[in-house]
């Protein structure tokens, strides 16, 4: 049984940061490409960052221009766990968090129905 689950979230001042974590079991996280969406308040979900594999052991990381140069994803592999390091937080950044599993690099990143697996969501609440 395939599982994520993501962590970290809570309630931080705009300017402060936060590092959510997914956990991942039931998949050889090495060969999957993860990613991060979000889900703001009444709004669809949406693409947040991509650790796509390329090959072998291999990642290359991709960001939607709203977080570009705030937020860094990375893994470690060996703890089956994915990361988000998120830094100078905006109230706009206030969303659900959601980790995503692809067993092949999406050929569209930010189409939710290319991801196989969806963890739980973590909340990400940014006040002014």
């Amino acid at each position: 049984q395939v599982r994520l689950v993501e962590s970290g979230g809570g309630l931080v001042q705009a300017g402060g940061s936060l590092r959510l974590s997914c956990t991942t079991s039931g998949i050889t996280l090495r060969t999957h490409t993860m990613a991060w969406f979000r889900q703001p308040p009444g709004k669809e979900r949406e693409f947040v960052a991509i650790h796509k594999r390329v090959g072998g052991s291999v990642y290359t990381p991709y960001y939607a221009d709203s977080v570009k140069g705030r937020f860094a994803i990375s893994r470690y592999n060996a703890l089956n766990e994915v990361y988000l390091e998120m830094n100078s937080l905006q109230p706009e950044d206030t969303a659900v968090y959601f980790c995503a599993a692809s067993a092949e690099a999406p050929v569209h990143d930010i189409d939710t129905a290319q991801y196989d697996y969806w963890g739980q969501g973590t909340q990400v609440i940014v006040s002014p």
